[in-house]
């Protein structure tokens, strides 16, 4: 089995290449290249291409390792440790020519992320991170924010969906890629993100061991720990920001999440 270092210099390597890959197609190629999956569930062009190379890649350096994609099917691994990858984490954004979409790789060993790679090629940020080895961006080590109450928080989620806490004083701003909102918690950049469904593992995985890592909490809305490598790859909505007011976020949205009307 490989170690964290040569992991983290495939991964490093692999999202960059994807990150150029993905960049090839944004813009007018993104638009007219596109199709839905499902009502409401886009897919380009370039996350299909983006996904095979990337399994090409990692794989034919690590065929002992499973695969888990958002956009191809599943293979188990014998090593134990797993790829857990989207090509493109906001495609939708992706599609409209925002920035806010980004590359996320992930390898999951035991349940949980232990190597990550998030390259957001629009916005010229490059995350990534080794279980106990701290979180980057750009080379810069990152640690979240100090930010101890709701009341000025800048909380990444949806604001239609948030009233509670907007109504408590914090700023709601929506990005669409899941794992940019968690590396932006992570940098500081925002103080948290509440998510109010669902997600999936290869939404979350790089994400959190960045978040981690800076020195922050991920968790369910119940304050469990995320778990990977399950017989479905779904988690709770979940909660991330440093630890005080993930202490009070947990605490404030024990009961249901109240919407807009």
């Amino acid at each position: 089995m490989a170690g964290a270092s040569g992991d983290l210099d495939l991964l490093a390597g692999a999202a960059r290449d994807a990150g150029h890959l993905v960049m090839d197609y944004f813009g007018e190629g993104a638009r007219l290249q596109h199709w839905e999956k499902r009502p409401g569930d886009p897919v380009s062009a370039a996350d299909m291409a983006a996904d095979a190379f990337l399994k090409d890649t990692l794989l034919i350096a690590r065929p002992d390792y499973g695969w888990l994609s958002e956009e191809s099917r599943a293979e188990p691994g014998s090593s134990g440790r797993v790829f857990v990858v989207d090509p493109i984490d906001g495609t939708r954004a992706f599609i409209k020519g925002r920035s806010d979409f980004c590359v996320s790789l992930a390898i999951v060993e035991n349940g949980r992320p232990v190597v990550a790679a998030i390259c957001a090629p629009a916005r010229d940020q490059f995350y990534t991170s080794v279980l106990g080895g701290g979180a980057l961006c750009n080379g810069t080590p990152l640690r979240v924010s100090h930010q101890s109450a709701i009341a000025g928080a800048k909380l990444l989620g949806d604001a239609g969906r948030l009233h509670d806490l907007r109504a408590m004083g914090a700023e709601t701003v929506h990005i669409n890629s899941v794992a940019l909102r968690l590396a932006l918690t992570a940098s500081g950049e925002a103080d948290g993100l509440v998510a109010v469904r669902p997600k999936n593992d290869w939404d979350l995985a790089a994400g959190q061991l960045l978040v981690e890592e800076a020195g922050g909490y991920v968790s369910s809305p119940d304050g469990a720990a995320l778990r990977y490598q399950n017989a479905t790859p779904r988690q709770p909505a979940p909660i991330a920001a440093g630890p005080a007011l993930h202490a009070l976020l947990l605490q404030q949205l024990a009961g249901p999440i109240k919407e807009s009307s």
